[in-house]
C-alpha cells in the first residue's frame, strides 16, 4: 500500500476524533473560544514537531509566492474551523462531519476550475454519491 493512502486514512481517523472530542469539549464553551484554544494547541504541537525534526531552518527557504498561498490556506482553514465548531455546537457530530466532508465535492469543483484537472465519470459519480450520502446522514 502506498504511503499516501495510509496517511490519508490516519488523517480521516484523527478528523473523526476531532468531531467526537470537539463535541464533548464545547458543551459549555463558546465555539469561537474553543476553536482559538484548539488553534494554539495545534500551533504549539506543530512548532515542536518542526523543531524536534530539525526542519526549523527550512523556514527561510519558503519563497514569497508559495508563502502567500500557505497564508491564504491557513486563513481558509481557520474560517473552516470556526464554522465547523459553530456547527458542532448546534448540530449532531455525524451530521456536521458528513456535511463537512462535502469539502471533497468542493475540492473537485475547485480543482476543475483552478487547477485544470479533468472530470472523469468516476469522479463525477463519486462526488454525486458523496453529496447524496451527506444529505442522507443529516436527515432526522
Amino acid at each position: 500500500m502506498q504511503p499516501w493512502i495510509i496517511y490519508s486514512l490516519l488523517s480521516a481517523i484523527f478528523a473523526a476524533l476531532v468531531a467526537i472530542l470537539g463535541k464533548i469539549g464545547i458543551q459549555n464553551i463558546d465555539s469561537t473560544l474553543a476553536t482559538t484554544v484548539r488553534a494554539f494547541i495545534m500551533a504549539g504541537f506543530l512548532f515542536l514537531t518542526v523543531l524536534f525534526s530539525g526542519k526549523l531552518p527550512l523556514l527561510g527557504t519558503i519563497q514569497s509566492g508559495p508563502l502567500l498561498f500557505i497564508v491564504l490556506s491557513g486563513i481558509a482553514g481557520a474560517i473552516s474551523w470556526l464554522f465547523y465548531f459553530l456547527a458542532l455546537k448546534q448540530g449532531t457530530a455525524t451530521g456536521v462531519a458528513a456535511l463537512d466532508r462535502l469539502s471533497i465535492v468542493f475540492v473537485l469543483i475547485f480543482s476543475l476550475l483552478f487547477l485544470g484537472q479533468k472530470l472523469t465519470w468516476k469522479a463525477g459519480l463519486g462526488a454525486t454519491l458523496m453529496a447524496i450520502g451527506a444529505i442522507l446522514m443529516t436527515l432526522q
